[in-house]
């Protein structure tokens, strides 16, 4: 188990990478220009469309030597959107709502735009 951990006065808190790629997707869904997820099939190259059960899959988290995190998004965009502007907007979103959600500050945020789609 990979964890994020955090000292307070009153104990040690542990927060499994998983939980935080979970909510970090949740986020990630809600912010406009977002289709959802990518998952890459590195063996044939082939990216997909990753369901809400298995968002975390796109999403891998690390923590660095000062126990700051470091999330890398992969990610399908709307078609017609401006990918710098959903970007930003994807990585501002998740910095504050992950700081609050998890009380650890994020250090960077790497965005992979892995496909386009048209939405109807």
């Amino acid at each position: 188990m990979k964890a994020s951990s955090m000292n307070t006065h009153m104990g040690n808190i542990q927060i499994d990478n998983e939980v935080i790629a979970q909510y970090a997707g949740s986020v990630a869904n809600e912010c406009f220009g977002i289709v959802g997820m990518a998952g890459i099939n590195v063996k044939d190259g082939i990216v997909k469309l990753l369901k809400m059960d298995s968002i975390s899959r796109g999403i891998h988290v690390r923590i660095n030597n000062n126990n700051k995190l470091i999330l890398d998004f992969h990610v399908i965009v709307s078609y017609g959107v401006s990918i710098l502007t959903v970007s930003e907007n994807l990585a501002s979103n998740v910095k504050y709502r992950v700081e609050e959600f998890t009380g650890l500050n994020v250090e960077k945020i790497n965005i992979f735009v892995e496909g386009v789609r048209v939405i109807d």
